[in-house]
């Protein structure tokens, strides 16, 4: 029989959120006035079945048990009692029985697998949960879970009951919802943290964006520690037995040998592909990033979990009407990877001609380094769209921290007049996006963009949307891109599966639906205060110098 450290339940609700740090979000009260209507068994296995399978319900944050495989499970209010009820076990049972204190604080979902037998009291929220896993529960004492002597069906039935008697809310707007969209949100929680357990230590991140970071890493039962030291990150790490999370732009080029000779995993972050409202290099912390523990998706030479997802992921039809849905909502709103619409007049496009738009990189950026082929400059990648296009009208748009003064890559208008036929600044993305019938990039987002919007996209480097069958790929692709996908397929992988969202009100991790209404109704303003106009500032001097 094996013991194990932890904490009991309270009479709280079977379904609540895990303790966030800074966010307290309430999801269900409960309901004033007639108890809920009699359910009948095919509902209930239903509730149950979603239950079971997002594993969620009591304190499933908790760590898993460091042992499996048992048999009974045992939670009393003293050792003498789990003694008591051993001693009533057959000998085979009794050694494969789990004993657990109140004070046990695991993951019961670890344990309480179908077949598990649990030996537990009724007002102990783990008789609930062994009745929705599958389990069989014998109750020691009367309470809102069960009774010594009750039938599993009438168990089940005050369970459920008990589940539907409250009132649920959306934690994101507080409007009611019902419990399904609860378990479902529930369920994407438990996945976040999930795979964030063992990130102890994170090193290269700037100062400005470490909070929002800790909270798309978070993890209940350690803080993340910061490290400007990448030695010292490795070597807290190495202790931890856990892993560092980078940015890998901003770390050595030796940190990945220092870190594979401590055994120490190296998880890449960087910016999501729906970022924020306002720029990075303006210092406004991002409401999207992605967290890649095999490689990252700009770097075409290795896997990533992005090119992975893309090559062998299950779309169901669910996740692929979602991901339609959600580029639906994106385009309605205008939206792109710096924020939703903005007034601007743009120019006329010429009649007749097909309007071809190229948009400038940050010439030293990790995408275009790793991506780019040996190509760099936006001058000469302007002058390549023209090679190809001598009939087009071109509009070459500067990327927004070169025109801002803040990043490398800056072409003087007089040069890019050369091969294009207008410099276009100011707008939104998206709307010009709108305007255009083709796209002429080297690794850039704006490719990915123009995809979502149907128009033609030629790839001259080898971004993480090229060789699956939806872009004129100018540059060799890995082998590994062979599946030929759909728009459909690309946002969901891109958009649902890959990145991490936070909700920039709350500050809860959400989904991305929640970042795109938070951007469409301008809740999600620019976060940057006076660091944002502090660096628009130091972007301007730099520009007259330059």
């Amino acid at each position: 029989m094996n013991r194990v450290a932890g904490g009991g339940d309270a009479d709280i609700p079977l379904l609540r959120p895990p303790p966030f740090p800074g966010a307290r979000p309430v999801l269900s009260r409960s309901r004033i006035g007639d108890g809920p209507s009699p359910l009948d068994e095919s509902w209930i296995e239903h509730l149950f079945a979603a239950i079971r399978e997002g594993q969620v319900g009591g304190r499933f944050w908790s760590l898993p048990a460091r042992t499996t495989g048992h048999r009974v499970v045992i939670r009393a209010n003293s050792a003498a009692e789990i003694d008591q009820q051993l001693a009533r076990l057959g000998a085979p049972e009794r050694e494969s029985a789990l004993g657990l204190l109140p004070t046990d604080d695991i993951d019961p979902w670890s344990v309480l697998k179908e077949g598990v037998r649990l030996i537990a009291h009724g007002d102990d929220e783990w008789s609930a949960l062994a009745l929705i896993a599958g389990c069989s529960v014998d109750c020691l004492s009367a309470g809102r879970w069960g009774a010594p002597g009750a039938s599993k069906g009438r168990m089940r039935r005050d369970v459920a009951s008990a589940l539907t008697a409250r009132g649920y809310r959306d934690p994101f707007t507080g409007h009611d919802c019902g419990i399904e969209a609860t378990i479902v949100q529930l369920a994407d929680w438990r996945r976040t943290f999930a795979a964030n357990r063992g990130i102890v230590a994170a090193c290269g991140i700037a100062w400005w964006k470490r909070r929002e970071i800790a909270r798309f890493l978070w993890t209940p039962e350690h803080r993340l520690r910061f490290f400007r030291s990448e030695r010292r990150a490795i070597a807290h790490a190495a202790r931890a037995a856990g892993a560092v999370a980078i940015w890998p732009s901003r770390v050595s080029p030796a940190m990945a040998n220092a870190a594979h000779a401590s055994a120490v995993p190296l998880v890449r972050v960087e910016d999501g592909f729906v970022r924020s409202v306002g720029l990075g290099s303006q210092l406004v912390p991002p409401s999207s990033v992605a967290v890649d523990r095999i490689g990252i998706h700009y770097d075409p030479e290795k896997p990533s979990d992005l090119e992975t997802l893309l090559a062998r992921a299950d779309f169901p039809s669910s996740l692929l009407e979602r991901a339609a849905r959600l580029q639906r909502a994106i385009l309605a709103a205008g939206i792109s990877k710096y924020g939703g619409d903005e007034a601007h007049a743009f120019p006329q496009r010429a009649t007749g001609r097909r309007l071809v738009l190229v948009p400038g990189q940050v010439e030293d950026d990790m995408s275009v380094r790793l991506g780019g082929g040996g190509l760099s400059s936006n001058l000469e990648l302007l002058r390549r769209a023209r090679a190809l296009e001598p009939d087009a009208e071109i509009w070459f748009r500067p990327h927004p921290d070169v025109d801002a003064g803040h990043r490398r890559g800056l072409v003087r208008d007089a040069d890019a007049m050369r091969h294009a036929d207008r410099v276009v600044r100011g707008g939104a993305m998206a709307r010009l996006l709108d305007l255009v019938d083709s796209v002429h990039v080297l690794t850039s987002l704006t490719g990915f963009e123009a995809l979502l919007r149907g128009r033609a996209v030629t790839c001259h480097g080898t971004p993480f949307y090229a060789g699956w069958g939806l872009t004129r790929d100018l540059a060799p692709t890995p082998a590994r891109r062979r599946r030929v996908l759909t728009i459909d397929q690309l946002a969901a992988a891109v958009l649902i599966l890959y990145p991490r969202y936070l909700d920039p009100v709350t500050g809860l991790p959400c989904p991305p639906e929640v970042l795109i209404d938070r951007m469409a109704d301008g809740a999600a303003h620019n976060r940057g205060g006076w660091i944002t106009r502090l660096r628009t500032i130091q972007g301007r001097l730099r520009k007259r110098q330059a």
